[in-house]
């Protein structure tokens, strides 16, 4: 037999695949999802650079052009007393954004710790969940009021008035949004804590919270991400309503739904004082939504492959 006849076949070259460019590869499949990326990254640049760039103050007033239809000097008119809207939606957009961002975080880091304690430990589960049960059954609507009317005087003289309402509306908003993601990551634990990798590291004698740091908390990534998505949506949309019933942020202090809040009065007179805020408040929440959707066909395994 020959040299040439037990000479090994030449390696082929093939591309390293990973979890993450899996995901990322289902993402791009899914045209609601980049569809939702691509409006909610034009926000957040808009957001983001448009005061830059659109150098009118939000808060300079020209009585000369009270109730002004859209032009090229005022592209959205302007309000009642002469106020550029553009520029207040576009001041107000960074506010409602990091108000849902922060809210979001606080939810999910609470939801995430009471998820993993209840799935994890027996004996907290009961106790978790019930007190899970009765922040669902709580009308948060009438609940976030009085807390604003409680509250809100003592954070203005501590931290001053915009500081202040931002502090204890983010603050009302994380900790009255976390139950979902609690129920669905207690879900996710109760099954992977009976898989084998969890069953090996219990065997060998590894301690809990190093169990559920490296081997529980990577595996639930999936829920978390996509509850994140939702949890962004949700709380713009609490701020907007809280700001619409004059509870939130003070007039000189705009936010999308402290606008509509103002304009609601003028609606007959210039309609456009409540249709760009609550236009750039429905595009926000539609395109995070579709990113939640997207995320979570990517993340599941038995969708992605499809």
């Amino acid at each position: 037999m020959s040299d040439a006849t037990l000479a090994p076949p030449p390696a082929i070259d093939t591309p390293q695949r990973s979890l993450w460019s899996d995901v990322w590869a289902a993402f791009r499949r899914h045209r609601g999802a980049m569809l939702g990326m691509v409006i909610f990254a034009a926000i957040v640049l808009c957001i983001a650079f448009g005061p830059m760039l659109y150098k009118t103050d939000p808060q300079f007033i020209d009585v000369r052009a009270r109730n002004a239809l859209p032009s090229l000097s005022h592209p959205m008119g302007t309000d009642n007393i002469g106020r550029d809207i553009f520029a207040q939606v576009l001041q107000g957009g960074r506010v409602s954004l990091l108000v849902g961002v922060i809210a979001m975080l606080i939810s999910l880091v609470i939801g995430t710790l009471i998820g993993v304690l209840a799935g994890y430990f027996r004996r907290l589960d009961g106790v978790l969940m019930r007190a899970t049960d009765l922040f669902l059954a709580l009308p948060l609507l009438p609940l976030l009021l009085v807390a604003i009317m409680l509250f809100r005087d003592t954070l203005r003289v501590m931290f001053g008035p915009e500081t202040g309402i931002f502090l204890l509306m983010v603050f009302l908003i994380g900790v009255t949004s976390w139950m979902q993601t609690a129920r669905i990551v207690r879900g996710d634990v109760l099954a992977l804590k009976e898989r084998e990798f969890v069953l090996a590291a219990k065997s060998i004698g590894t301690p809990s919270w190093r169990i559920i740091l490296r081997h529980v908390l990577p595996n639930v990534l999936s829920p978390i991400m996509v509850s994140a998505t939702i949890g962004v949506a949700s709380a713009i949309i609490t701020e907007s309503a809280l700001s619409f019933l004059g509870l939130g942020f003070p007039p000189d202090f705009p936010t999308w739904g402290r606008l509509l809040y103002d304009g609601k009065d003028f609606m007959t007179l210039t309609p456009a004082r409540v249709i760009w805020p609550g236009l750039a408040i429905s595009l926000t929440v539609l395109s995070i939504n579709f990113i939640g959707d997207g995320l979570r066909d990517a993340l599941d395994p038995r969708i992605r492959g499809r």
